[in-house]
């Protein structure tokens, strides 16, 4: 089967949505582009975005290829699951567009997993994915659509109907490779995401290390995709680290909803000169385990918060055990050793 993964150009005019507006590396086509081929299948990834293709150009991309399948996201990267816009109306659009060239279409993202049967509704599209697609998605272009309801994890039309199947798909990490980005993919990804301590030079990534969260606060979306908290190994964290490195990468952001201290990976990163972003909760960190951070090259920290009394956290279900005053002291030690922290 030959599959067509794309990424929309994203436009937000008129949109309310707060996330960064920048081109990230698509990493949930990444993992698709390399079990796909795996398998024997041949996938390629057409980023509207990161090329900043119009829709006819994107349009010409797919008819070129020739697919059996299209995949379509609702979100610009897995980096934006938990905060993706609220409106449909880019990959909704695009997705007509592509009809008479996509084969069958497929939408995947945080809109079709958290409320498929409307999500699907929306876009038009053939099937949906619910929750993560990354094992997902081969399953279904190998199953005949009539055999489509022994599948879980999906959604897709029959006939004036919509049918939903099973829940959230959560993948096995262990089973994602090493991605391993194209050199002419990587110098266009000039962007570093939230890196505040000076201006970027070389190319800039992202990655994941794990991904869900073992937290339960009533204001996050994570509920419905990428839920339990799942590491991926770390002999295949250091091969990915060390393929965009070789490719003259300079700064990495890792995605994950909640980056936890480990001793091991960051000891790791200490001798391979790069510099890091992540996202985490500050009152999860001892001092010296800061201070591993910092060696190991961490540059940006964007440390949730949320409230600054102890009873808004509580009201949040943040499970933070400290005080507003151990909280300050915790974001100020990063600070002090040359960190460059956002917090939110």
């Amino acid at each position: 089967m030959k599959v067509a993964l794309v990424n929309p150009n994203w436009s937000f005019d008129g949109s309310i949505y707060f996330g960064c507006r920048e081109p990230h590396l698509p990493l949930e086509y990444g993992y698709l582009k390399a079990l796909l081929e795996s398998r024997g299948h041949e996938a390629r990834i057409i980023d509207g975005q990161l090329d900043d293709l119009t829709e006819d150009g994107i349009h010409g991309s797919v008819r070129s290829f020739q697919p059996d399948f299209t995949v379509v996201t609702t979100a610009p990267s897995y980096l934006f699951w938990r905060c993706a816009p609220p409106e449909v109306r880019v990959p909704r659009r695009l997705i007509a567009h592509l009809r008479d060239v996509a084969g069958r279409t497929i939408a995947i993202g945080p809109h079709t997993s958290t409320t498929p049967k409307a999500a699907l509704r929306k876009l038009g599209a053939d099937a949906a994915v619910i929750g993560e697609p990354d094992d997902v998605i081969p399953k279904l272009i190998e199953t005949p659509a009539q055999r489509w309801k022994d599948l879980s994890s999906i959604c897709y039309r029959q006939g004036d109907e919509i049918v939903v199947q099973g829940f959230a798909n959560q993948t096995d990490l262990s089973t994602l490779p090493a991605l391993d980005w194209p050199l002419d993919t990587l110098v266009k990804h000039s962007h570093h995401h939230h890196r505040f301590d000076t201006e970027p030079e070389g190319p800039g990534a992202e990655m994941e290390v794990s991904r869900g969260c073992p937290y339960h606060c009533t204001f996050c979306a994570k509920e419905n995709f990428r839920t339990d908290y799942r590491k991926r190994p770390l002999p295949t964290l250091l091969q990915e680290a060390d393929n965009l490195l070789h490719r003259g990468v300079r700064y990495i952001y890792f995605i994950d909803e909640i980056f936890l201290p480990d001793r091991e990976f960051l000891t790791a990163l200490v001798d391979r000169n790069i510099k890091f972003g992540i996202q985490t909760r500050i009152d999860l960190w001892k001092p010296e385990m800061l201070e591993l951070l910092g060696r190991a090259g961490c540059v940006s920290i964007e440390a949730g918060i949320e409230s600054i009394t102890e009873a808004g956290r509580d009201l949040l279900d943040k499970n933070c055990r400290m005080s507003t005053a151990q909280l300050t002291e915790r974001l100020i030690k990063p600070r002090n050793s040359c960190l460059s922290c956002r917090r939110i």
